[in-house]
């Protein structure tokens, strides 16, 4: 077994539930306030959870100009813009579908990496893996289906949405790892301060986008409080142990269970629809993310060089 024993495993448990069940929060807490007032409630309680543990534990928040400049714009683009995209999707798609979504994360990491960090190459194994993880996205979208959709337009935009979030996270990832990788500061330190922006930002911006009338109940309560606490709270922090005791490798696998979680809770929980291209796409993602990260080699690959083994690639972060 890994090191950190059943403890650790508990933690990785308890991340993917958190993570898998965040899209069947934001698909309660949707029927009853809009996607700017689920993101600034998700984002202050996350901020205070945070701030509590970074009191608690006595860290040191970042002081440096540059440093707070970068994590502004990590806040931007890996809680603010992310946070509504998907709760604007999930008005108009199932939650199983925005947490299969999800999981293109790793993809977009790649593929925006290669766009951005001079030391990437596109090389045929990683072409591969994007065509793979591309030809997975077409299939849960079945575009085909379109036409025979009631408010199909709506569908498809919630889908663009899912995307527009995880080419988000993937543009963090890059970002975070080319200007924080050695800022000195832990991962708990950097969220608590990525989230705490985030939250000033959606304060500031709340008496211009979150003004729409609300109608709460017991439920959407709940949902907005698990999102903020748990979601974007606690589960940063386990996460974060979880990579220190078993790896980056290892601990990555979290990806390929949320979207599991998303789709069992929302045909439980909300009673939505399965169909068979969701996982047959989720598939074709995941072998698309093992081929790019170098966990799977192709047949042509290994033929290439028999006996030969080869480094791994770098293991971008998750979301």
């Amino acid at each position: 077994m890994a090191q950190g024993g059943p403890h650790t495993a508990a933690k990785f448990a308890a991340v993917a539930l958190m993570w898998g069940s965040s899209f069947l929060f934001i698909r309660v807490a949707v029927e009853g306030i809009s996607p700017a007032q689920l993101a600034l409630g998700r984002l202050v309680v996350g901020a205070a959870v945070l701030t509590t543990i970074m009191l608690l534990t006595g860290r040191r928040w970042p002081r440096e100009r540059r440093t707070l400049g970068h994590l502004t714009v990590l806040a931007l683009v890996l809680c603010v813009v992310p946070f509504l995209l998907f709760a604007w999707a999930g008005q108009h798609i199932p939650s199983g579908l925005s947490s299969i979504y999800n999981a293109t994360t790793p993809v977009m990491t790649l593929l925006i990496s290669l766009v951005a960090l001079p030391q990437e190459r596109l090389t045929a194994v990683r072409a591969a893996a994007l065509a793979l993880a591309a030809a997975g996205v077409v299939v849960i979208a079945a575009p085909w289906t379109l036409v025979t959709e009631p408010g199909g337009d709506h569908f498809l935009l919630g889908q663009l949405a899912a995307l527009g979030a995880t080419t988000c996270y993937g543009a963090g990832y890059v970002y975070m790892r080319r200007y924080l990788a050695g800022s000195g500061y832990d991962a708990v330190t950097v969220s608590a301060t990525q989230i705490g922006i985030a939250a000033l930002i959606m304060v500031l911006l709340a008496p211009f986008v979150a003004t729409d009338p609300v109608a709460l109940d017991g439920a959407i309560v709940a949902s907005v409080v698990a999102l903020g606490a748990l979601s974007t709270g606690v589960a940063y922090i386990w996460n974060f142990d979880v990579v220190r005791a078993w790896g980056a490798t290892l601990a990555s696998t979290v990806t390929y269970l949320t979207p599991v979680v998303g789709v069992v809770l929302g045909v439980v929980v909300l009673g939505e629809t399965f169909t068979l291209n969701q996982p047959l796409g989720a598939l074709l993602v995941i072998v698309g993310i093992l081929v790019g990260q170098g966990h799977l080699r192709l047949p042509r690959e290994r033929a290439l060089e028999p006996g030969v083994e080869r480094p791994r690639a770098a293991h971008g972060e998750e979301s």
